[in-house]
Parts: C-alpha cells; sequence; structure tokens
C-alpha cells in the first residue's frame, strides 16, 4: 500500500519531508532504535545503499577512470603514534560546555552560531570567550534550560587500545588520508617511482563529535573519500588543466568575507590561476571536477560555491583551504568538499616521526660537481646513543644544511636533532668533491575530500520535489537507486510471467530493476516515482499478441511503445547519457 507524503514545501521544509520519506521508503534512518537510538549514526536502507554506492561510484568513475588515480583501501584503527605526528591529537578539538542539570553536552561554536555569531568569530574564540559570549547572549541548555558549565577543549577522535595492553593507544581515523600518506613509499613504486600521481580511499571514518543534530550533515561514523595527489613542486603543472580552463568556478574571497559581505565572484580556472586566487594547478583542476560532480549530482552551479578560508579557519596542514558548499533548505550552506593545498606537512611529519625516509629522487638532467663539506654520522656510535631512534635521528640529521651543521658543532660541540643532541664525535665532516646526479625531495600534495554522506543526502535533497500532490525524487539517471520498475498490468493471464521473463532479461544485461504487482497501476507509478524509478515498464495484453511494452518516464509521466527486442539497447543508451526521453521517443517512433 502507497503512504503519498501530503507534506509539501509551504507544509514544512525540505529537511523534514525528505527524513520523513528516506525512513518510510528505507533510504535511511537512525541506528539502533529498538535501544532509543544514539546520535550520530545512521543505517542506510536498500535504497540508500544503492543510492550511495551510485554516488561513490561516479567518484569512482571520475576519478579512478578518467584521471587514472590510484584506489586503496586501509584499516580504520591506527596507532595513536599516526596521528599524533600528523597533529590530530593536538588539532583535532572542539570547544565544549556541559549541561548543569542534565550533563548533556554541546559544541559550543554550534550554540553560538544559532545565536547569530558567524562562524570565522565563533572559530577565533578562546575558551574565556566563549564563556563570555555565551553569558552575554544568555544561552541555556536547549535540552532542559539548565546552565553551562565552563567550557573546555575536547578531543574529537574515538580513542581505543590495540590489543589487550592498556598503553597502546589507538585511534579511530577522523579521515582516511593518513592511511595513504604512512604508505606512501609502497604507493609510489606502484606508480612506477614516477610524479605526479594520485591515491584515493573511499572508506569509514570517525569522529566523535559533541552534540551531532543534523541528520546526514554531520555524524560520528560516516564515509569520506581522501584523494591525495602527489607532485613536484618545481614542476606544477596539470596535465589536464586544458580541459577545464574555461570552466567558471563560484568563490566565495576571503577579502569578501572580512568585510562580512557573502557576494560569490566567479572566474574561469584560468583567470583564478593567472590572479593567484587558486594557488596550484592541480588544486584548480579538481575544484572544477568537483563542480561539475554537483552538477551531476543535481545540484545547479548557482547553489553551489567555493568557500575560500581564512587563515585561522584552515587545518593545521594546509597553506591555501576551500570548502565546496552546497546550498540547502535547513541549514543554508553546507560543505560537502574540502580542497586544501597540504604542501609536503604530512609526508615530512610522518618522516620526523619515523625515521623512514620519504623523499623521492629525481635526476638531473645534467649532473652538478661541487667541492664541499659532507657530513656523515658514526653509525658505530649512533646505535649505542641513540638506539631505536638512530635511523630517525640519522635521517634528520642528513636534512640539515651541512653549514649549520659545522657552525653548531663548532660554536656549541653538538647540533640539535629532533630531542637529541648530536656530539662530534658521532659524526664525521669531511670536503670532498662530489658529482650529483640528482636531489631528493619531499612530494607536494593537494587533496580534494569529498563527505559522501552529504552528498548522499544532497542529492536526496535536490531530487525531491511534488507534482499535483505527488512526490517524486528525480535522481539524475546515473545515480537512480533503481533504473527500471517492470510491472504487469495485472497479476494474472500470464502478464506477470512474461514481466518476470523480462526482469530476468533486464537484470542478465545489467540493469538494476523492480518488480511490483501489487495494487492499480497508478499507485505502483506512484511508489516507483517516490522511490526515484527512473524509468517504469508496463507489461499489458498487447505485450503477449505483439511483444511490445510501454515506456514510462518518471518525471515527465509520458509514456511511449516499444518493442521488446530493441528494449535492451534503447535503455543502454539511455542510461549512458547518450539520448534523453524526447530522443527515445523519436527513435522508437521513427521505427
Amino acid at each position: 500500500m502507497i503512504d503519498e507524503v501530503k507534506c509539501s514545501k509551504h507544509v514544512c521544509d525540505t529537511f523534514t519531508a525528505v527524513n520523513e520519506l528516506a525512513k518510510r521508503r528505507g533510504f535511511f534512518w537512525s541506528s539502533f532504535e529498538i535501544y532509543g537510538g544514539s546520535g550520530g549514526f545512521v543505517t542506510y536502507g536498500p535504497l540508500g545503499t544503492r543510492l550511495k554506492q551510485n554516488v561513490e561510484a561516479r567518484l569512482r568513475e571520475l576519478f579512478v577512470k578518467q584521471v587514472g588515480i590510484f584506489e586503496m583501501e586501509s584499516s580504520v584503527i591506527a596507532p595513536g603514534k599516526v596521528f599524533e605526528a600528523s597533529g590530530h591529537v593536538d588539532h583535532f578539538k572542539e570547544p565544549m560546555v556541559e549541561c548543569q542539570v542534565c550533563h548533556t553536552r554541546f559544541r559550543a561554536d554550534h550554540l553560538l552560531e544559532e545565536k547569530g555569531v558567524s562562524s570565522k568569530e565563533a572559530e577565533k574564540m578562546s575558551l574565556d570567550e566563549v564563556a563570555a559570549a555565551i553569558g552575554f547572549y544568555g544561552i541555556v541548555c536547549p535540552d532542559c534550560k539548565g546552565v553551562f558549565g565552563v567550557p573546555q577543549r575536547y578531543l574529537t577522535m574515538f580513542e581505543t587500545t590495540i590489543g589487550p595492553y592498556s598503553g597502546a593507544v589507538g585511534y579511530g581515523r577522523p579521515e582516511a588520508a593518513q592511511n595513504i600518506f604512512v604508505e606512501f613509499n609502497r604507493l609510489f613504486n606502484c606508480a612506477r617511482e614516477k610524479l605526479p600521481f594520485g591515491v584515493i580511499q573511499i572508506g569509514h571514518a570517525l569522529r566523535n563529535e559533541i552534540s551531532p543534530r543534523q541528520g546526514l550533515i554531520r555524524l560520528r561514523e560516516f564515509t569520506i573519500s581522501d584523494l591525495e595527489f602527489f607532485f613536484d613542486p618545481e614542476d606544477p603543472s596539470c596535465r589536464f588543466i586544458s580541459e577545464v580552463a574555461d570552466e567558471v568556478l563560484p568563490i566565495l574571497l576571503c577579502d569578501t568575507r572580512l568585510r562580512d559581505c557573502e557576494t560569490v565572484s566567479y572566474f574561469t580556472v584560468r583567470e583564478a590561476l593567472d590572479k593567484k586566487i587558486i594557488l596550484c594547478e592541480w588544486q584548480a583542476f579538481f575544484m572544477a571536477m568537483a563542480k561539475c560532480f554537483l552538477v551531476e549530482l543535481g545540484v545547479p552551479v548557482e547553489r553551489q560555491r567555493f568557500l575560500e578560508k581564512l587563515s585561522w579557519e584552515k587545518a593545521h596542514y594546509s597553506a591555501q583551504s576551500f570548502d565546496q558548499e552546497v546550498l540547502v533548505d535547513r541549514w543554508g550552506w553546507v560543505e560537502v568538499s574540502g580542497h586544501a593545498y597540504r604542501t609536503d606537512y604530512d609526508l615530512s611529519c610522518h618522516m620526523r616521526a619515523s625515521g623512514v625516509d620519504l623523499r623521492v629522487y629525481k635526476e638531473y638532467a645534467v649532473p652538478v660537481e661541487r667541492e664541499g663539506l659532507v657530513v656523515r654520522p658514526v653509525m658505530a656510535k649512533f646505535g649505542p646513543a641513540f638506539k631505536g631512534d638512530a635511523g630517525r635521528v640519522a635521517s634528520e640529521l642528513s636534512e640539515l644544511s651541512v653549514e649549520k651543521v659545522a657552525a653548531d658543532l663548532d660554536r656549541d660541540g653538538y647540533v640539535l636533532v629532533g630531542d637529541y643532541k648530536v656530539f662530534k664525535d658521532q659524526v664525521e665532516i669531511s670536503h670532498q668533491r662530489v658529482v650529483e646526479r640528482g636531489t631528493r625531495f619531499i612530494p607536494h600534495v593537494v587533496e580534494p575530500s569529498f563527505g559522501c554522506d552529504r552528498l548522499f543526502y544532497v542529492a536526496l535533497e535536490y531530487a525531491y520535489n511534488v507534482k499535483d500532490d505527488r512526490v517524486i525524487l528525480s535522481f539524475p539517471r546515473y545515480i537512480a537507486p533503481i533504473q527500471v520498475g517492470i510491472y504487469p498490468l495485472m497479476g494474472k493471464d500470464g502478464l506477470d510471467v512474461k514481466a518476470l521473463e523480462l526482469q530476468r532479461v533486464l537484470t542478465k544485461a545489467g540493469f538494476m530493476t523492480d518488480y511490483d504487482e501489487a495494487g492499480s497501476i497508478g499507485r505502483r507509478y506512484a511508489r516507483a516515482d517516490e522511490a526515484g524509478v527512473a524509468l517504469g515498464i508496463t507489461v499489458d495484453y498487447d505485450t503477449l499478441r505483439d511483444d511490445t511494452i510501454t515506456i514510462r518516464d518518471r518525471d515527465s509521466w509520458r509514456q511511449v511503445r516499444a518493442s521488446i527486442k530493441d528494449l535492451s539497447e534503447l535503455l543502454r543508451k539511455y542510461f549512458d547519457g547518450k539520448i534523453d526521453f524526447e530522443l527515445l521517443g523519436e527513435i522508437i517512433q521513427n521505427k
């Protein structure tokens, strides 16, 4: 039986309508409902799982297939030292306040933003300033109206132990990027030791959010797509830039934001690079790809923007960052992807912490001969002095300039390498004539990072519309969770048998199908529209006589008659984007 959604946009907001529809039709719902639920966790039902997989498949199509990016998969839990080295343990902290009555905890900056404090002002505040602002605005607990205690910083990473030892601290990854960085040497080998190359990882991540209250927009467990693209900073040119040079990017610039203005400026990719608005060609390329990707998901360009991050808003690893934002009904502008120029920050951090050389070798076109000082560690003394850290200290020593090492040793008798003092008798310094055939350097990185759950929600909200009091999910054909619905006009007289045979044929041809014979054909069409089924195929009594069927378009409700023998070819062209429904109808008529 169909339960039609009666609330339209003038009765309830789209967020409420979409969430109600999502629960009822099996797209997603809050997890653990029989135990009262747990905020920040969702379960994707049959339709939602397919839709989410299709969104992720489009990411793979764009980046893995078309650009040639590698894909990897690795563990969600990582040793604590990984995130200590990357800076996450120090920086992944948010201001939190606790209600003194019900003891519920909330993100303090989110409470301030609900009172009209801009996000950029809230993010700059110290804990004392947060406390003063909460007092000034008279903010109380949204649940029980109790008074808040003193704000404190809260680490939003899930902490655990690895194995039975309490000292073996691990963390659930808050992003998928660090797995890529720590595996860089092996990935570089997979790339035949050539730059540039990129690696994408699509998988689960964990953030112990303080008070997630925005549905799919803010979760504690979510799916992220992190793409790390490695290149030589002395050769940052992008070989695909000409393909996107004329793509227009809507950018909200830092200078504009500092004037408390939200006027978007429009630049072609070439203009943005020439004016140094975007510092790196590869970053501009991925931003253009992200814009086109959102258009494919159904979001028009005028409802997208790239927010240039202010200096205090940028992540600790970023030299330049842009957030790709989409306008949604309940929450306003919501980030769906982040674009950061991470320079060599991450690889440098892991190189220092692990002692493993993460540099790459670049051969000079013409060897360079020079005479100068060379510093070498005396490993016979390094081992006893530094034990397990000997390799790391030697690696960090090699990064220091020879002149600095010699000067420090002459002045102080030692040189400081990280936390260690290296003394004169532990190194050898000599004059040598050397021929340099190349150099070793740490690659730079640009990162486009997509929140797959947010992309899923955006696709759902932008597909949602009401026509003649009937809900339709007008998904782009590339991501529709069900491509073809099969409907016998009646469940008897052999129509059901013929319809099931046709479903089997289309399923074998690779189409995602659904069979429905319950209720009137009108009710079945309505159910299919609500589920976002792209095309409906009706098997009727004429089908038994002449082997033709009716094809119905979800969005226009137009119908055309076609022969079963031509059906697979027509559907393939339609779902490959080679023809639209109008052209499909013309092809059928011409036949």
